[in-house]
This record gives structure tokens, C-alpha cells and sequence, in this order.
């Protein structure tokens, strides 16, 4: 199936690949954009192309089937625009759909969850490795499997954290509810022995203040968003493909295929700074 999939996505192996070309990064929906805001600090000559697709979100309540069949549709587009590498924001479709996408796409393709496990397995001091994030990336085991593909006997411990979701996008990440909130679900990280934890969702770096507050100094925080932004430099550092220094900004653009009013307004908290405007697109399958 992943097969008939992919032979729908433009692009073919000889596509080439010019420096000056943006990166792509897509998402189910606005919770990405905190991986966009780590590329534009680490990456601050980049350009880059966001796409968002907020008329499908969430994907975690979706077959891995569907996920990759949107992915593949997501990464047509970006490649129509002439990215140079794509970014796969999302942890859900990560999980489901990088396989796919990897052998499919002409461009070097890149998950959030190898590299956050990658950072996890360096900064642990020997301890547990806890890892936190919706309940279908908790689910799908892709987390576990690459800490364990790493380091085969580290204790891993895995907690879904539903509800950080909407905190998150309601803007509700500092005070006594996130506090409560986080409080329930992390409270065991410590006592189990966890020293090091993933923040496996893009919307978790917003409560990273009450995250951090809950499980102690004694527990490392893992921003997996931050960890694919170096694992891009160092790709692209890797390939020759680093876009020159410019005294001019770089442009970012960003696209969704549903109600692009409330992405713009609630988006610029998770980006850190105002989203000038976002085109509405229709991807048709």
C-alpha cells in the first residue's frame, strides 16, 4: 500500500538540490511551528516553507495508512516549491510515515523522534529515560523503540499527557492550572528514577516552565524540536547545502488547508513572533 502511495509524489532520485532552496516542514497543525522556531534560530540564513494541515488535524486519532497517505500529500506539495530538505514536524506522522517518505522523496527527509531520542540517549546520566507526548505517539512505541535501538538496556518510561495539548494552545502555560495538570501526570518521573526527559509533542516546549517545575532540576528536559534543528545543520552542513550568509532576511511562508485566521493568531505563540499571514491551500488527493 505504502508503495502505491508513493508513486503519487513528485519528484524523481536525480532531482537537484540547490543551496539557495527553502526547508520544508509540515504538521498536522500549528504544534510544528515550535520546530520551525528552533530551524530559524539555528538556521538563521534559511529559508523555509511551513505547511500545516489544520483541515485534517489531529493525526494521532488516525491509521498509520491514512497518516502516510496524508504525508505523501503534504510532501508533493512542499516539493513542488523546490525545498532542499524536508522536516516531518509531526510525531504522529514521524512514526507512521518517515519510512515511506524517505524512500519515496528525491530530498533528505527528517523526523522529530530519532534525533530527540539521539539527544536523550547523550544527556541521560544513566538513569531512566522518561518520554512524554500524545496518546497516539506514546502508543505507536516509535519513541521506545529508537531509545531502546540506541542504548538496548535503558529504562524507558513512557506517559501520554493529553491534556497539554489544549493547555497549550489556549495559552493556558504558566499558573496553578497547567501547574495541577502536570502535577498528575508527571509526578512518578522522579520517583522512578528518570533522569532525562523528551518532550515528544511539538506543543510540550510551551510548558516547559510547569514541565520543568514538576519533575525537579534533577531531571534533564529533552526538547526534541531543538535536537532536529541540529540534526538539520548538521545534514545540510554535511551535503554542501547550507544556504549562504546574507545581509538580507531570509523569507518564510507559510500555507494550511483550513481556517488560516486562528493558525496566524494562536501560531505566533508557538513561533515566537507574529505570523505576517498564511495561504489557504486544497490538497486534493
Amino acid at each position: 500500500m505504502e508503495e502505491a502511495l508513493a508513486s503519487n509524489v513528485i519528484g524523481t532520485p536525480s532531482m537537484r538540490q540547490d543551496s539557495h532552496g527553502p526547508i520544508g516542514v509540515f504538521d498536522s497543525g500549528i504544534g510544528g511551528l515550535t520546530v520551525l522556531k528552533a530551524l530559524m534560530a539555528r538556521l538563521p540564513h534559511e529559508r523555509t516553507l511551513y505547511l500545516g494541515d489544520t483541515a485534517r488535524v489531529p493525526y494521532g486519532t488516525k491509521s498509520s495508512e491514512v497518516v502516510t497517505r496524508y504525508s505523501l500529500k503534504n510532501a508533493e506539495f512542499l516539493l513542488e516549491r523546490g525545498i532542499k530538505l524536508l522536516v516531518v514536524a509531526c510525531n504522529t506522522a514521524s512514526a507512521a510515515a518517515l519510512p515511506a517518505l524517505s524512500a519515496t522523496l528525491p530530498v533528505p527527509v527528517l523526523g522529530v523522534i530519532e534525533p530527540g531520542a539521539r539527544a536523550a540517549l547523550k544527556r541521560t546520566r544513566g538513569g531512566g529515560v522518561g518520554v512524554i507526548g500524545t496518546p497516539g505517539t506514546i502508543r505507536s512505541g516509535a519513541y521506545q523503540r529508537a531509545l531502546e535501538a540506541g542504548q538496548p538496556h535503558v529504562s524507558v518510561k513512557a506517559k501520554a499527557c493529553p491534556l497539554f495539548v489544549p493547555l497549550a494552545e489556549e495559552g493556558w502555560t504558566t499558573g496553578d492550572v497547567p501547574l495541577l495538570v502536570a502535577r498528575e501526570y508527571l509526578a512518578g518521573f522522579a520517583r522512578d528514577g528518570v533522569d532525562t526527559l523528551v518532550l515528544g509533542c511539538t506543543h510540550y516546549p510551551l510548558l516547559k516552565g510547569v514541565i520543568a517545575e514538576v519533575v525537579g532540576p534533577g531531571v534533564s528536559l529533552v526538547d526534541s524540536a531543538e535536537a532536529t534543528a541540529e540534526a538539520v545543520a548538521e545534514l545540510l552542513g554535511a551535503r554542501g547545502l547550507l544556504a549562504p550568509e546574507s545581509s538580507t532576511a531570509p523569507e518564510h511562508a507559510y500555507f494550511v488547508t483550513d481556517v488560516p485566521e486562528r493558525f496566524v493568531e494562536v501560531g505566533a505563540r508557538f513561533l515566537g513572533r507574529p505570523i505576517p499571514s498564511a495561504e489557504q491551500v486544497d490538497l486534493r488527493f
